[in-house]
């Protein structure tokens, strides 16, 4: 029965792939799985970095949660290449949540550890082929200090800007409640070690304000568009559930958001995302084309989808066409 259920659920993944994308990785929990995700554009392919779940087999030695690699030649269909599994004591309980740069024909991703509470931070590795990555050995790079937050730092999302590194991370109140977003930036010379890295602010950039955000505003994904930074990020705590929205600013620090409903909210009932939408990646082709890759369920959270939708823009900023 249960290999009967398995292949339907890849014979319907692989039936949605032929219009849309609709990834997720079955090799954990035996059903699709996949959150965080983050792509590139290197060497001629799509290499998506995501969030894959601790091994429904508690027995296996590979704890927690990991980071998947997946690649494909259309933005569409996806196939699993790869893993990034904990290394040294500092992921020991898992690591996640990745974001990837290419500079000077390397990879750089950026990623956080994972169970730690407030103790977890953002983390540096560098791959000169996308599949094989070399730990920063200032690991952990990134905390933040101040009576603003909790300490922790985690969904690390690094851009160039101007002349310097904007890394955005989400944090949390002091008393654990709040989910926040702060900043912090390193020099155009940096080889991303922690003693490049300075905060930018002693108070959060973005905090939940709306309704659809609840006490949550995390995730971000940022692109630039002329001299304009557009963030697209997550609002609310996971299936609560969590959508999308977009905030803009001119310097990278301050941010006005563009709207007080979600640009992609969850789907209807009975839709693959009707649990949510959420966790956004913001993807520039070398064709100038735009997507917003996100996650979705719509089961509380038991299975987990990746999708992409193109974004278009005019002189308002982003849209999406029905």
């Amino acid at each position: 029965m249960k290999l009967t259920l398995l292949f339907l659920i890849i014979t319907v993944s692989t039936i949605f792939s032929q219009e849309k994308m609709m990834f997720g990785d079955t090799s954990r929990k035996g059903v699709p799985f996949s959150k965080d995700p983050h792509v590139i554009n290197f060497n001629g392919k799509y290499l998506m970095y995501f969030s894959i779940p601790p091994f429904a087999d508690k027995s296996n030695p590979i704890k927690g949660w990991n980071i998947g690699i997946a690649e494909s030649e259309d933005l569409i269909n996806w196939e699993k290449v790869g893993e990034i599994n904990p290394d040294g004591e500092y992921e020991s309980k898992g690591l996640c949540a990745p974001c990837a740069l290419v500079k000077n024909n390397e990879i750089h991703l950026f990623y956080q550890t994972y169970g730690n509470g407030k103790n977890d931070a953002i983390c540096h590795a560098v791959s000169k082929d996308g599949f094989t990555f070399k730990r920063d050995p200032t690991n952990p790079v990134f905390k933040p200090v101040g009576d603003w937050n909790c300490g922790r730092a985690i969904d690390a999302e690094v851009i160039q800007f101007e002349n310097q590194f904007l890394l955005y991370f989400a944090t949390r109140d002091p008393d654990y409640k709040i989910q926040i977003q702060g900043i912090a930036s390193a020099p155009l010379n940096t080889n991303f070690n922690r003693e490049d890295w300075k905060q930018l602010t002693d108070y959060p950039i973005m905090i939940p304000e709306y309704d659809w955000e609840g006490k949550c505003v995390e995730g971000a994904s940022v692109i630039q568009r002329g001299e304009e930074l557009f963030m697209f990020y997550a609002g609310s705590f996971n299936n609560a559930p969590q959508q999308i929205g977009v905030a803009k600013s001119s310097d990278g620090i301050h941010w006005q958001k563009i709207s007080d409903k979600p640009f992609l909210p969850n789907g209807k009932p009975g839709e693959w995302n009707s649990s949510e939408s959420g966790h956004p990646h913001i993807f520039l082709d070398k064709d100038g084309k735009t997507y917003l890759f996100f996650q979705g369920n719509n089961d509380h959270g038991k299975t987990w989808f990746i999708s992409n939708v193109e974004v278009f823009w005019n002189e308002h900023g982003p849209f999406l066409k029905k």
